[in-house]
């Protein structure tokens, strides 16, 4: 196979305020039919093919990566009631295995012993076992009922995040019940275990419902507990840190709704903490008889107010001035000597601890914030399941430095560390550099770029980089450390993220201001950072490549479209590039919701022409683009396979008689989902023949 697939091209017309659009391959909207399932098999086909001369290359990656991280390897185990509980990783197997030990037994947190399991571990799930005779196996909800003997857990067996709930006995490893299917993945026990209450999906995928089930019983004898209609709004259900309550989440991208359900009462009515307004977002954290609420009724930002655990208005809330209006508030989380408030500011992220004081007003005292000493790090609240720790855990990383977990003890302001993921191979990670640039878009905003590069790498114009970037639904791309990452490096790559707007590094307005009408600044943003980079000399100006995944995979298709000449090469993972076609079908998986984050084209003509003029599809030109790698998964239910196939499609019609043109390498995960494939070794080996293909498109 010599030549690429060429798509059967068969116009279908599409019309909208005016607007005619003619669909060549609006055909493989059926994703089970049989021509296209042929197509991405002989895409498959050629991209092996096109790519056989990089296999030694991607094998020698795969085994750096593989020499580089701790194949047997144990979390770090955290305390919850009578055990400790963790997972462990075993060398050679694709899963998982969810463990714990009782507290009585190991007073100390538990370790491997020369890479054995714990002694005395029950194992709660066996995910290598469970997994056998499956191509994908995903775990969703994984709750241990509060008397600490059942387990209940959504699994996930083709990648289309439909789950079923199994039940099993923890001490025998007896099945219990598995009455109940495709749900959307969140579960939550009852108070006297009884119960367990989970979502229900609708036809777009949308979680919509909230059910009861009684152990034991059909699944028709469940109860509805909660259904929402508004078709903006998605529902999920969990439970407090104490188990005494059933949290039933409801929100759609700018709007929130919560109600609690005593867990003792489970056959109840949820009491609604404040009624759904529109464009007013919160969140909530029981704690004890009050509740801590996170909002943005009067600031941008959000602030943080209490109120008692009974309560039904907003009008009970009592604000608490714990942080500025600069200082974006991401979430709280309340424990009996402290509450812990995650923050963003400058770009960065933050944890500030406040300390209970009975003789304050609202029982609160004094604050600070807990600083690791790296600037362009990232630091987040880890795992803390017990309300009467004295220590919080935190987790922080950066592009330099693993990830490290530790214990701040909150009152003496000391760490002790738990666990620092640990590079094998005596990798030096001292010879590497990071810093924080500033990129300047064609508005003037000022956009930040996190950078790292070995250290003997200088701004001559020499140097190859990669330019990854996402910028959309107020996700931030904060810096992380990666152990693949180092098979650049070391090979004199330079690695940079471009914080655009979209995300919300610089705060909640950066969200705001890379959305709806102002989405296309997300686009400029990463230009202007790309150009950051070429103009500074940080890199050779033909040998930028770009990555990006899902509604980064859109800007990978933009900036494809828009700005060519910039890049060498570009990944787009799992890409949104069929955007307009999809936000304007309401029976699509996650269309309505999407229509706060892009606007709704259907009803809004000035919306329709926004998406038409940048929608990666249907602005595919006869130009000369740099190479792609378009990578997908068949299951997808996030982002339908249709999309990415039909953008190679119009790229190769486009390209197919030019001989100068660069390769279009296009690829599907079989059994695979938005996250790709499920076990780490398949995946270890997707990353480093992925990297291979970056490596041998720049050279």
């Amino acid at each position: 196979m010599q030549q690429p697939p060429i798509a059967r091209r068969s116009p279908v017309t599409r019309a909208h305020h005016g607007d005619v659009f003619e669909d060549p391959y609006a055909w493989m909207a059926d994703r089970e039919s049989p021509e296209l399932l042929e197509l991405l098999a002989a895409e498959n086909a050629y991209a092996t093919e096109q790519t056989e001369p990089l296999q030694p290359l991607a094998e020698q990656i795969f085994e750096e990566f593989r020499s580089r991280i701790e194949e047997t390897d144990l979390s770090v185990p955290v305390r919850h009631d009578r055990w400790w509980y963790y997972s462990r990783t075993i060398e050679g197997e694709q899963y998982a295995v969810e463990g714990r030990v009782a507290l009585a037994d190991n007073p100390e947190r538990p370790a491997l012993a020369d890479g054995r399991p714990p002694a005395g571990e029950e194992v709660l799930l066996d995910q290598n076992a469970a997994a056998v005779g499956h191509d994908f196996f995903g775990v969703g909800a994984s709750e241990v009922s509060p008397a600490g003997d059942v387990l209940a857990y959504a699994v996930d067996l083709t990648g289309d995040e439909r789950y079923d709930v199994r039940v099993r006995s923890i001490a025998t490893g007896e099945t219990l019940d598995e009455a109940v299917r495709a749900t959307g993945g969140s579960l939550a026990w009852s108070l006297d275990g009884r119960h367990i209450f989970y979502t229900r999906v609708d036809d777009a995928w949308r979680p919509y419902q909230v059910w009861r089930h009684e152990l034991g019983t059909a699944v028709e004898a469940d109860a509805l507990v909660h259904e929402e209609s508004d078709e903006r709004f998605f529902v999920g259900v969990g439970s407090s840190r104490d188990d005494r309550h059933v949290i039933i989440a409801i929100g759609s991208k700018t709007t929130s709704e919560f109600r609690l359900l005593d867990a003792a009462d489970p056959l109840g009515t949820p009491h609604v903490v404040a009624e759904r307004r529109p464009g007013v977002e919160y969140d909530i954290e029981p704690m004890g008889d009050q509740i801590l609420v996170t909002h943005n009724a009067n600031r941008t930002n959000f602030e943080l107010a209490v109120a008692p655990v009974t309560c039904t208005s907003a009008q009970e809330w009592v604000a608490l001035d714990l942080t500025t209006e600069d200082e974006f508030v991401t979430g709280a989380e309340g424990f009996d000597d402290f509450i812990a408030i995650s923050l963003r500011r400058e770009g960065g992220t933050g944890v500030r601890i406040v300390l209970r004081d009975a003789d304050s007003p609202h029982g609160l005292g004094e604050a600070h914030d807990i600083s690791v000493g790296e600037p362009i790090g990232t630091i987040h609240v880890g795992v803390n399941p017990e309300s009467s720790t004295p220590t919080l855990q935190v987790v922080h990383e950066s592009l330099v430095t693993p990830r490290t977990v530790e214990d701040y003890d909150v009152r003496a302001r000391t760490f002790t560390l738990l666990k620092a993921q640990r590079v094998r191979d005596g990798h030096d990670l001292t010879q590497y550099r990071q810093r924080r640039e500033w990129a300047t878009a064609p508005d003037g905003t000022r956009v930040p770029i996190s950078i790292v590069h070995r250290a003997d790498v200088v701004a001559d114009g020499t140097a190859p980089a990669l330019l990854h970037g996402y910028g959309a639904y107020g996700i931030p791309s904060d810096p992380w450390f990666s152990v693949l990452r180092l098979s650049l490096l070391q090979r004199g790559w330079v690695f940079a993220i471009a914080h655009v707007r979209g995300g919300s590094e610089m705060g909640r307005s950066w969200y705001d201001d890379g959305k709806l009408t102002a989405k296309p600044h997300t686009f400029s943003d990463f230009v202007a950072c790309a150009d950051h980079l070429r103009d500074s000399g940080i890199v050779a100006p033909d040998r930028l490549a770009a990555e990006g995944g899902s509604a980064g995979g859109l800007l990978m298709g933009v900036v494809a479209n828009q700005a060519p000449d910039r890049f060498r090469f570009i990944h787009a993972s799992v890409p949104f590039v069929d955007a307009l076609t999809t936000i304007l079908d309401p029976a699509m998986p996650l269309t309505v919701i999407e229509w706060e984050e892009w606007g709704n084209p259907l009803e809004d003509p000035a919306a329709y022409a926004l998406m038409k003029s940048y929608t990666p599809y249907e602005n595919v030109c006869a130009q000369r683009y740099p190479a792609l790698l378009v990578t997908t998964s068949l299951h997808d239910t996030r982002v339908y396979v249709t999309e990415p196939a039909k953008w190679v499609a119009a790229l190769r019609h486009e390209t197919c008689d030019d001989a100068g043109a660069a390769p279009i390498l296009f690829r599907t995960e079989m059994a695979g989902g938005h996250g790709g494939q499920s076990g780490r070794y398949d995946t270890w080996r997707q990353w480093a023949w992925e990297t291979s293909v970056l490596l041998g498109a720049v050279t």
